[in-house]
């Protein structure tokens, strides 16, 4: 019977343990500003955006630490990066519409996955919507389809860039805007800048 009720308040003990474990482990997690989303491989970040560099691309704040941001389904008109790589037309016009909507808020960002770059890739909330299908919507940035459409998740985006395609907004105004993954290619790789 000792045995038996020794067995049992270690038991008790050793799950106390772990409970208690668990909620320092989760009430240290959501403190960092990062916290478990909804979906398999989805993550959130909370923090202000500090800098918008261009109509894709965000710096978050997340607990004195910057993350860089790269807006999930889209791809916007490049902005310049030198002499080497000129900007595109209405990529500044993009970094700015981006900025109207976000720069110097606190958000809860739904993030992805991180690419190649170590940037985290992830929808950015505006307004009762996405940043991401604002830009688009804007006439501001193409729905991503490079790679066959590899990196669209958001599969709405295709019709929103049609809408704005049709009532020619943003750099749908002009003819024969260049996407930007085509512009890195022939403008940036290949220096054959029209």
């Amino acid at each position: 019977m000792k045995t038996l009720q020794k067995q049992s308040s270690f038991n008790l003990a050793r799950g106390l343990l772990a409970a208690t474990v668990a909620v320092t482990s989760i009430g240290l997690f959501a403190f960092s500003g990062l916290a478990a989303a909804q979906g398999a491989g989805q993550y959130a970040l909370t923090g202000k955006v500090v800098q918008v560099s261009d109509g894709d691309t965000i710096n978050l704040l997340v607990d004195k630490t910057q993350h860089r941001i790269r807006l999930a389904s889209i791809d916007a008109p490049e902005t310049s990066h030198g002499s080497e790589r000129p900007g595109q037309p209405f990529g500044e016009a993009s970094r700015k519409n981006l900025a109207d909507y976000v720069a110097g808020k606190t958000l809860t960002l739904t993030c992805y996955e991180k690419d190649h770059y170590g940037r985290d890739v992830c929808d950015v909330p505006a307004n009762g919507t996405t940043a991401n299908r604002l830009q688009v919507q804007d006439g501001m940035a193409w729905a991503n389809q490079q790679a066959k459409g590899k990196f669209l998740r958001d599969k709405t985006l295709v019709g929103i860039q049609g809408d704005a395609q049709k009532k020619k907004l943003g750099l749908w105004a002009e003819p024969g805007a260049v996407a930007p993954w085509e512009w890195r290619v022939v403008c940036w790789k290949d220096k054959k800048c029209k």
